[in-house]
């Protein structure tokens, strides 16, 4: 494939580059990942009292655990993805015909989850903005989402805290290192101060709070580690211009630093968040 076929492949939207297992890298998100924003998820819900009466829409919802922590809340809850092989694993929680008040939807706009039902009353969008330099897609998929939303309703927004409160900031360069020669490929970048408040002003919402939480990286060992970074997404550009093989390697490098002499890895990071309010 071409470098220009890459940058075509990465930029279409849900699609995986050339050389990532959409299943095992669903599978690593689940199993070893999806747990580090643990603490993001406990501290919105618990800031916006999420319980009985929240109706949450979940943007990009992945393989489901902040939708199952509302939904235990008592919240009525509905999970939007474009990736089947994470909604697979969100079904595989939620148990849309159980106990839980769920939905999912495989969806590449938010507009198809629209049903008969009262408006959402709650949106959230956990995939943390800076990550990937797409937040102008994330404006859109927001904008899309607004009409399914009450008046006043909140919408959360999630990114990466400053750098320098965030050690895997260190370990993420190699993405964007390895990522140079497909020019143009969206691969991870720093967090700049207001980018939350620039795609919630883009999508025409009113900000009304932030908070910043402590969101550690802690891993069993280093596999475990290049498991759950690869998982992210934000190595695929770097996977397409080199290798998995090559991007182990080099992630391995870069994790020494946060090696524990027992062969645990672990990374303080700072999240932040952003609520805003639909007019």
């Amino acid at each position: 494939m071409t470098p220009t076929l890459v940058r075509e492949h990465l930029a279409h939207a849900g699609s995986a580059p050339p050389r990532v297992n959409p299943r095992k890298r669903a599978r690593d998100w689940s199993e070893i990942q999806e747990r580090m924003l643990l603490p993001l998820h406990e501290t919105v819900h618990e800031r916006l009292e999420v319980g009985p009466g929240t109706r949450l829409l979940g943007l990009s919802c992945g393989s489901g655990l902040a939708l199952l922590l509302a939904a235990a809340k008592g919240a009525a809850v509905t999970g939007v993805d474009s990736r089947p092989e994470h909604l697979a694993l969100a079904r595989a929680r939620l148990d849309p015909d159980g106990p839980l008040d769920a939905r999912l939807v495989q969806a590449d706009s938010p507009a198809d989850a629209a049903d008969d039902t009262p408006p959402y009353t709650l949106v959230t969008a956990y995939e943390t903005v800076g990550a990937l330099d797409d937040s102008g897609d994330l404006g859109d998929t927001l904008a899309a989402a607004l009409p399914l939303a009450a008046r006043g309703a909140a919408v959360v927004l999630a990114g990466w805290g400053p750098p320098e409160r965030c050690a895997t900031s260190t370990v993420l360069r190699v993405a964007a290192k390895l990522a140079e020669p497909l020019r143009g490929a969206r691969t991870w970048r720093p967090a700049r101060r207001d980018d939350l408040e620039e795609v919630a002003r883009r999508a025409g919402l009113r900000p009304d709070g932030s908070g910043r939480v402590a969101c550690p990286f802690g891993y069993a060992d280093t596999d475990s580690a290049v498991r759950g970074l690869v998982s992210t997404g934000l190595f695929d550009a770097a996977i397409a211009a080199t290798d998995r093989k090559q991007v182990g390697k080099e992630l391995t490098e870069s994790l020494h630093p946060y090696r524990r002499p027992d062969g645990t890895v672990w990374m303080p990071n700072v999240f932040r968040y952003l609520i805003a309010r639909v007019p």
